[in-house]
């Protein structure tokens, strides 16, 4: 496989929409894209297979896992063994190719929208590179929970991106859960110290049009000519669909009303995200017609949504304080 820009990423079955639209969107925007995929069940390594997209190549567990993995695996919720995983999958990817002088995992629930390369350009030859959250004033109690999202993470095959790598795989099989506590939450909080640590080999990403997210899309003006989405008069790169939903009966659920409340929330590309996610789905259907993983009962979620929407201030700030201590 041609090294040009790699990438890599991980999901399960309940993400395989997803993450099928965030690969279409990618190749689609990066000429010279090749991604290894880490699929985390069977159904997901069937459907992907049978998908055959190009410049795709699939990974079974077997083929990252080693001892201290499988040691720390069963202590660890579906999600938190995936975040565990982020880091040993960068690692086998620049282990298993010395070709690849670069590796970036992306979440796969993004979808891109424009090319990828004026965020290689602004790269450069930077060893790490990451994105902040930039959260909304109102979203700034969330700073708590990170400066960094691990949405977009790349490590080049230099001494500190080889460290940084090696650092933050030990780190995330040490402690890797969904709650906040000494300073750590997941495998995202590590990064807060990269700044400090590698100063000189550190990029954090810039571009206004990259890491655009239910966060922090209330300070931006979305626009949209000629087919291109615009985010204040920049192309928009890639959006992260945190919380986005697929309900029965064809339905969708974007995010938590605290991040849609009170703003407008950008239809074009919400409504790019619902288009692109019935066709894979028509797709996948079409190779398994019962598949229903990830679509989730639309009571139960509008409910949720609901209570979040309309309990007391007092009772919400509570439960806000509550989930930042307990994520």
């Amino acid at each position: 496989m041609n090294p040009g820009r790699r990438f890599c990423t991980l999901f399960n079955s309940n993400y395989l929409l997803k993450g099928v639209v965030m690969l279409e969107s990618l190749l689609r925007h990066c000429a010279d894209a090749s991604v290894q995929v880490l699929c985390m069940d069977e159904a997901t390594w069937e459907i992907l297979s049978k998908l055959k997209l190009p410049r795709v190549s699939l990974l079974g567990l077997s083929e990252i896992e080693d001892d201290d993995l499988l040691r720390v695996k069963p202590g660890r919720s579906i999600a938190e063994y995936c975040w565990t995983l982020g880091p040993a999958l960068c690692g086998h990817v620049l282990q298993s190719d010395r070709d690849v002088q670069m590796v970036t995992y992306l979440d796969a629930d993004l979808m891109f929208f424009s090319d990828v390369e004026p965020l290689f350009d602004e790269i450069g030859d930077s060893s790490i590179v990451v994105v902040e959250h930039k959260f909304a004033p109102k979203h700034a109690y969330m700073e708590a929970c990170g400066r960094f999202n691990v949405e977009w993470v790349g490590f080049r095959r230099t001494p500190a991106g080889l460290a940084c790598l090696k650092t933050w795989r030990d780190q995330c099989i040490d402690w890797c859960f969904a709650r906040l506590e000494e300073n750590r939450l997941g495998d995202q909080k590590y990064l807060d110290a990269w700044p400090e640590k590698y100063p000189d080999d550190l990029h954090i990403l810039r571009h206004i049009g990259a890491g655009i997210a239910p966060w922090n899309f209330s300070k931006h003006a979305f626009a949209e000519n000629d087919g291109q989405v615009y985010v204040d008069r920049v192309p928009l790169v890639f959006y992260h669909f945190n919380q986005f939903q697929l309900l029965k009966g064809g339905r969708f659920d974007y995010m938590m009303s605290a991040y849609s409340d009170g703003v407008t929330v950008p239809d074009a590309v919400y409504g790019r995200y619902e288009r692109a996610l019935l066709h894979v789905l028509a797709r996948v259907r079409r190779l398994q017609p019962d598949f229903d993983a990830g679509i989730r009962p639309a009571g139960l979620v509008l409910a949720r949504r609901a209570a979040q929407r309309y309990l007391p201030v007092a009772v919400k700030n509570f439960m806000r304080r509550l989930r930042i201590q307990s994520w």
